[in-house]
């Protein structure tokens, strides 16, 4: 059976969004926290899980995470909070306003 892969947000204390995808939500954070998860959140503090999807494949997790990073902070905040109306709204306005996202 092929491993089972979670996308997930953080926010960090000074409100930055990190976005990664990991077998292991718990670990991961744990590993963040302790500043062992990345570059990014070793140098912003007190990371936080405000999102995650999944389980998915790991080719999905791929995509999902490289869609997510692409998003404007707008549709990211929209989709943590879980206001799909509002980024139903964003998304329609970015596919009628090329390059704005």
């Amino acid at each position: 059976m092929p491993d089972l892969i979670w996308v997930y947000i953080l926010q960090t204390a000074d409100g930055a969004l990190y976005i990664g995808q990991t077998g292991n939500v718990s670990e991961r954070l744990r590993k963040h926290r302790y500043r062992l998860g990345s570059k990014f959140t070793s140098d912003h503090l007190s990371p936080r899980l405000v999102f995650g999807e999944g389980p998915m494949s790991l080719d999905e997790a791929v995509a999902r995470e490289r869609q997510l990073k692409r998003w404007s902070r707008a549709k990211k905040e929209a989709l943590i909070r879980g206001d799909f109306a509002v980024l139903k709204k964003l998304s329609r306005s970015s596919a009628a306003l090329p390059g704005q996202t």
